[in-house]
């Protein structure tokens, strides 16, 4: 395999993208090692690109009115790959992520409210807390030595999550959840040989019922806080399982079993912590890459906040913060891979859709794309103060269509919070020779950590 040219100093970091075709081995070896590292050089410059790795035919889309038809017109055809599944179905079994069809629906109609503009508004306060909680680690440290903002930001969106999932403290063991759920990842993400030539989801996939096993007991405290809960009541402030308990699905009545509370909690935690620390961590590393865009950020939220943490009211002053974030989700997507298993024939931009036939959605390649941004690889906040000329379906960092993340709301709010917070009270800058590599497995994050230098702004 050949590597794509090593990255300009003008330019933040990129992944590697190869430029010649892979085999079955060099595919495996490739996705083991960084999802990627399989999507072609070339598919950045193309609407479809479609090819074969062992008995397995598959295509990239790189075209937002194929992308559409897939996440929106025709989902029910496209659900999520057999891969992807068997990945988080042992962690988080049918959940809302996970599930497909009338059983998808009905979870989503059910906790829907639940995210809803004015629920996340009285939520946020969990947000301030831990902005300032992170704020003040970071003064802690600053002028005395480096930071790893990967854990700084873990450590602040654990937090949140973590109290607006199950705000009794002492309920379940929160580090050890998060520990149980972080080796899970690392044990069981990565891609097995079976996942890459199409094998059924029904093949066992080695390590992956052994790591299976170690969440056991994670499982079992959520399901006696849950019996808990069932007991006490809500509290003042209904936190997720709260609003949980009390959701019903509007069409049928139907509510939420104890599994089913457990699984979607489980989910609420996984897919709501770490991705927005990643969203954090790359935006940090890209404000310490940039320092113009990072003052004209600190002097807007200087401006909205003075010496105070953000908060809900704050968050529609905070526009170019705002834009920072989207740039650094289109850049660095948590989620930088999506994937699909055909159900039917159908045609995709110029490519002929067989039924099992593999769909891969490369949000990290398509937020990179020749022809659909200007200047794909550098950073550029402004490029979100006019969104009239993006289309939907060339930005997914949440997906798009029914399966659209349902804590996207959520994210962006924490997301803005927190770095408006951190960008008011200190000045980042990187430390030399320390470069973060973006490398997936699950979710794309910056590998040997984005080690920064904070001074008090």
């Amino acid at each position: 395999m050949t590597d794509a040219a090593p990255d300009t100093p003008a330019l933040p970091v990129a992944a590697r993208l190869p430029r010649r075709p892979m085999g079955v081995l060099d595919s495996y070896r490739a996705a083991r090692r960084n999802i990627l590292g399989i999507i072609p050089a070339r598919a950045l410059e193309m609407p479809v690109l479609s090819g074969r790795t062992g008995p397995q035919r598959w295509h990239m889309l790189m075209e937002p009115g194929a992308i559409r038809r897939v996440l929106l017109e025709r989902v029910e055809e496209y659900p999520k790959s057999e891969a992807t599944k068997s990945i988080l179905r042992p962690a988080i079994g049918e959940s809302l992520f996970v599930a497909e069809g009338d059983h998808r629906r009905w979870q989503r109609r059910a906790a829907a409210p639940a995210f809803a503009a004015r629920n996340v508004d009285a939520l946020t306060p969990v947000m301030t807390r831990a902005a300032e909680t992170a704020a003040g680690r970071i003064a802690a440290l600053a002028g005395r030595r480096a930071l790893n903002a990967v854990d700084e930001m873990v450590a602040a969106t654990f937090d949140v999550i973590a109290d607006v999932t199950l705000s009794e403290r002492g309920a379940i063991d929160r580090a050890a959840v998060g520990a149980a759920l972080d080796a899970y990842v690392d044990r069981a993400a990565r891609v097995s040989v079976l996942d890459v030539i199409g094998a059924p989801g029904w093949l066992p996939r080695p390590g992956r019922a052994a790591a299976a096993r170690d969440l056991a007991g994670m499982q079992a405290a959520m399901d006696a806080a849950i019996a808990r809960r069932r007991g006490t009541g809500p509290g003042a402030v209904p936190d997720l399982m709260d609003l949980l308990l009390g959701a019903r699905d509007p069409e049928t009545g139907r509510e939420m079993t104890d599994a089913e509370l457990r699984e979607n909690l489980l989910t609420f935690i996984v897919a709501g912590h770490e991705t927005t620390a990643l969203t954090l961590a790359w935006a940090l590393y890209l404000c310490a890459f940039d320092q113009d865009v990072q003052a004209r950020a600190r002097d807007e939220a200087q401006t909205v906040l003075g010496a105070r943490a953000a908060g809900a009211e704050d968050v529609p002053r905070l526009g170019y913060v705002r834009q920072v974030v989207e740039e650094a989700l289109r850049l660095y997507p948590p989620g930088g891979f999506l994937s699909r298993t055909a159900q039917a024939e159908d045609r995709l931009s110029a490519a002929v859709i067989r039924p099992g036939d593999t769909v891969m959605i490369p949000v990290y390649g398509l937020h990179r794309h020749r022809n659909l941004w200007n200047d794909p690889d550098a950073f550029h906040p402004d490029r979100w103060s006019d969104r009239a000329g993006i289309d939907r379906y060339q930005f997914l960092p949440f997906g798009d269509g029914p399966r659209i993340c349902i804590g996207a709301r959520f994210a962006l709010q924490e997301a803005v919070v927190i770095l408006a917070t951190l960008l008011a009270r200190f000045r980042f800058t990187a430390v030399p020779g320390r470069r973060p590599d973006p490398v997936m497995i699950l979710t794309l994050r910056p590998e040997g950590g984005v080690w920064l230098e904070a001074t008090p702004a």
